[in-house]
């Protein structure tokens, strides 16, 4: 209780000199954090930067669990750079309510539908953010959680397993009210994660595609890849899954533990997405590829390695990363997925510590099909 009681001292003293904003006007917020890597998760009081002029706050109805949460909370992803900063609230995957609205607000009023993604701030006036590529932040992106916070005197941003967030209207996602809110919040970062390099690539009707990893995000590709009216080959590790991505409209499951069912694939598709976190053998997937096919990578695998060399014979194919979206495509694919009734499935649990320990068990062994969200935060105040 010390070393909680004493980052909850730390937090009450960050105050927010915005627009005249004074201590008593930060956000009283209750969430589940962690402390350490090795931690499970606990109870935690904080509070939130003040709502200003240009921003609202939302009661967070559904906050989903992405296996990306495991990777910076368990401080996995040092390689790439990135450490966690303790204690930390994660959850970029956020739907609910919004209860207030600054005054200069027009994007949304008080008792719409909002949704909060990866990122909840960006300079607005780089290239970068200019072309709608916020995520690339010339100037430095805030994302959602475990990210300090430039516009906000440098506090930690803490994330959805909360009742609360307080972000600009301009990243935050308008959600329509014939959504269905328990499925909304992966869209905001497995959805639009998916829906990005497949319209970056130009996928169309009759294109002989794979999807590499069938879990939160992969089944998300498969939906969208279907919707367009391409033909969609599923490689997954289990036998688990077979029969749901027949029945999401895949013409094939490959189970690439099965050395046989991989054998004759060489050249034969247009587009592979990889959203495979664990470790594994790109090349193997860019030997699939047709000359001109291209190979996109949205996982997040912390020591995967792509041989240069063995490129240089698999000539003429497209490999390249892919990472969330902007805002402005964020919107797009949420608009366009309620329309088409394009959802993750998902399995619902309590906002409760222990449900989340182990609901990230599962997701680290593989144990989901295929998208955890955590129900009703706001119950839990």
């Amino acid at each position: 209780m010390k070393l909680k009681s004493f980052f909850l001292l730390s937090c009450a003293v960050l105050a927010s000199s915005a627009n005249g904003q004074t201590e008593s006007d930060r956000v009283a917020t209750k969430g589940f954090a962690m402390f350490a890597a090795d931690d499970t998760f606990h109870p935690y009081e904080f509070t939130r930067h003040a709502v200003g002029d240009n921003d609202i706050q939302i009661d967070i109805m559904y906050a989903g669990i992405c296996h990306s949460d495991l990777h910076a909370a368990w401080d996995e992803q040092q390689e790439q750079g990135l450490h966690a900063t303790y204690p930390i609230v994660p959850g970029h995957e956020i739907a609910g309510r919004v209860s207030k609205v600054g005054k200069n607000v027009t994007k949304f009023k008080v008792g719409d539908f909002a949704g909060v993604g990866c990122m909840v701030n960006a300079c607005g006036h780089c290239a970068s953010c200019e072309a709608d590529k916020e995520q690339f932040c010339e100037n430095g992106t805030t994302f959602t959680y475990n990210s300090p916070d430039r516009y906000h005197d440098g506090e930690n941003a803490m994330g959805g397993y909360s009742d609360n967030i307080v972000v600009s209207e301009n990243f935050a996602i308008k959600i329509p009210e014939t959504a269905d809110m328990k499925r909304v919040a992966p869209l905001l970062c497995a959805g639009v994660t998916t829906w990005s390099p497949i319209h970056f690539s130009n996928v169309k009707k009759g294109d002989k595609v794979g999807v590499a990893g069938y879990g939160g995000l992969g089944h998300m590709a498969v939906q969208y890849l279907v919707d367009l009216g391409a033909e969609v080959t599923v490689f997954d590790r289990t036998e688990e899954k077979r029969a749901d991505a027949a029945r999401m409209g895949a013409v094939r499951y490959i189970n690439v533990a099965n050395p046989e069912e991989l054998k004759g694939l060489n050249n034969s598709f247009d587009f592979i997405l990889s959203t495979i976190p664990a470790n594994y053998e790109p090349i193997m997937y860019l030997a699939m590829l047709k000359m001109g096919g291209e190979l996109a990578i949205v996982g997040l695998p912390d020591k995967s390695i792509l041989n240069i060399a063995n490129m240089a014979f698999l000539s003429q194919r497209k490999v390249y990363g892919s990472l969330i979206g902007g805002i402005k495509e964020t919107q797009e694919m949420l608009d366009y997925s309620v329309k088409h009734g394009i959802y993750p499935e998902v399995v619902i649990i309590n906002a409760d510590e222990k449900e989340i320990d182990k609901a990230w068990k599962n997701v680290s062994d593989g144990n989901v099909k295929f998208r955890y969200v955590n129900d009703k935060m706001i119950k839990h105040t």
